[in-house]
Parts: structure tokens; sequence; C-alpha cells
């Protein structure tokens, strides 16, 4: 999981792919922590991402950074402790001017069943569950 979450901080933005009834929906992420074990994302419950999520939690994301790729695929679970929103926003200082640890508003969410698949054009993918 390591390998992952280094991969997405170094590519800064990864894209969120959701499901919107049946329509596929994309959009730019640049959240990702590592917090009790499990990877996890920060959205706002507000957004139409989240209630894409909430109402079916299968996602996938991707990610690419010279001339190789990630995709992770799995279910996202919110965790509404605030110790987890906290340790995200701790990663983030520049959200800390929207969300709150403690508002309504701020979701942190963890990947379970998790599969993350390593590829690149000249290299054997690799793939990691967790």
């Amino acid at each position: 999981m390591q390998e992952v979450y280094d991969f997405l901080k170094k590519c800064e933005t990864y894209y969120l792919a959701t499901v919107e009834e049946d329509q596929p929906r994309v959009r730019p992420f640049g959240t990702v922590d590592i917090f009790e074990g499990k990877l996890y994302i920060q959205t706002g419950k507000v957004k139409e991402v989240s209630k894409q999520i909430q109402k079916n939690p299968k996602v996938e994301l991707c990610a690419f950074d010279g001339g190789k790729w990630l995709r992770v695929s799995g279910k996202l679970v919110r965790d509404e402790r605030v110790e987890a929103k906290a340790h995200m926003l701790e990663n983030y200082p520049s959200l800390q001017a929207m969300y709150s640890a403690t508002d309504d508003n701020t979701e942190v969410l963890y990947f379970e069943e998790a599969t993350a698949v390593f590829s690149s054009f000249t290299e054997a993918p690799v793939t990691i569950r967790f």
C-alpha cells in the first residue's frame, strides 16, 4: 500500500471514477493519506461525488507519471471519526480554509477490497491487493 500512496503523492493529481445511475463520472482529485493502515481520500459531503459514492461505493482511480500508470479499484467506506479527518487535514493544510475535522461537510473515505495495478508499455503489470 505504501507504494500506491507514494505514487499518488508523486503524481499530485489522480482521476477518480464513480457512477451516477448509468453514467460514469470522472474528476481530478489530489488528496491521499494512510491512516491506521488504510488508504484514504477526502472530499466534501455536499459534492455530487460524495452522493455518488454513497449510492455506489465501487470506484476506480487512475494516475500517470513518467510512462507508468496506476489504477486502484475497490469500495470506498466513509469514516466519520474526527481523528481520521484531522489526520487528513494535517497533511493538507491548504484545505483547512474550507474544511474542518468537526464540520458536517468534511468526508474521508478509505479503500476496502482494493486492487492496485501498476502498468507501463514496457513492463509487466504489478498487482497489489489491500
